[in-house]
């Protein structure tokens, strides 16, 4: 797989998690076994116990600058580095987030080969890297309509998407779609890769990477089929032993049935999905954590308006998923978490999505 001047031996990309869940150890591995790894932006403030957030308040990364803390990414990256090398590193930034650009930029400065953005259509995303015209830039998109709109964007700095991701209704977190269309046949992932195809072609033949519920080496072999040049997995690399989620955020997904992985409302106005837990019983009864706007982590929540409304602050909550409180903590899944049955390694995870399950 090539994305810009980069090759990615293995055709997987590993999605970016945060806050927390895939920074140095994850994607560094993943990096050094042949795919490509991607550090999360999101939350970096909180990065070895909240060592490069200079101001905190009630024990909180203060304001986007701390909770995106330029120092925490930086560090966060060189790590990776001592486990991967020169392999392609990527980063994962949410258009989403407040100081989007800045991030950018301080990704690039870190050293970083390859941007990733989705959580909004990034129609100025190159407008941050022209000074790192060797970073290549990765949009995610749910429909061929989104592409061609960032394509045309584009035009104005010159650039085109190096590749583009396109993810379907059954990913983790946060998703494209309304609630009804995530249930939809029309929006699921095998039915809305063909016209993104068809759109990149016309733009010179742009890599497409599929993403959402692809679990296994049979997932990936159906999506390479179609034309995709590979695919993006995050859920999976959850039940890794190089993954940088607490260890009872990874048992949570490993206890996790079928029937608790659901979605969830969110501050970002767009439906999440994770495992239900303590947290959403404490919303539905009114006993969740105060919503006080700490760290004004995305731009849609309007400082905490949305989070009120909605009843929880989410980057409050995944910040104590990833430090493992399991009452309060906000536990975003893919669709297939339930079928975490354990932990591995990187290097078998890999040998498992390349050369089958039973190797």
């Amino acid at each position: 797989m090539k994305i810009g001047k980069y090759s990615i031996p293995k055709p997987i990309i590993q999605g970016g998690m945060g806050v927390g869940i895939s920074w140095d150890k994850l994607a560094g591995s993943v990096s050094k076994e042949g795919g490509l790894g991607v550090i999360s932006a999101v939350g970096t403030g909180y990065y070895q116990n909240k060592a490069f957030a200079h101001k905190l308040i009630s024990d909180k990364p203060y304001g986007s600058e701390n909770f995106y803390s330029k120092e925490g990414l930086v560090a966060i990256i060189q790590n990776a580095r001592k486990i991967c090398g020169d392999a392609p590193l990527a980063c994962n930034v949410l258009y989403a987030s407040n100081d989007y650009g800045r991030i950018v930029q301080d990704a690039c400065e870190g050293g970083v080969n390859i941007i990733i953005t989705g959580a909004g259509v990034p129609v100025n995303m190159p407008k941050f890297t022209v000074d790192y015209p060797d970073v290549a830039l990765v949009p995610i998109v749910s429909s061929a309509r989104a592409l061609k709109l960032i394509c045309r964007k584009w035009q104005r700095y010159n650039r085109l998407p190096d590749a583009v991701i396109v993810e379907g209704p059954l990913s983790g977190g946060h998703q494209g779609f309304t609630y009804e269309q995530c249930f939809e046949e029309q929006y699921q992932l095998e039915n809305i890769v063909p016209p993104v195809i068809e759109e990149a072609a016309h733009w010179g033949n742009i890599p497409v990477i599929a993403a959402g519920g692809i679990w296994d080496k049979s997932d990936i072999d159906r999506f390479l089929a179609m034309g995709c040049a590979g695919v993006q997995m995050g859920t999976r690399f959850i039940g890794t032993f190089e993954c940088d989620a607490h260890v009872l955020f990874k048992q949570k997904l490993i206890e996790a049935k079928e029937e608790d992985i659901q979605l969830f409302k969110s501050p970002v106005g767009l439906p999440a999905r994770g495992v239900r837990t303590n947290l959403q019983t404490m919303i539905e009864k009114g006993t969740a954590p105060r919503v006080a706007c700490i760290s004004n982590c995305v731009a849609p929540c309007n400082q905490g308006e949305e989070a009120k409304a909605v009843g929880y602050c989410i980057a409050d909550r995944l910040s104590d998923a990833f430090m493992g409180n399991t009452q309060t903590g906000l536990f975003f899944t893919g669709a297939n978490g339930y079928r975490l049955e354990g932990l591995m390694s990187v290097k078998e995870l890999m040998e498992k999505l390349t050369h089958g399950e039973t190797n």
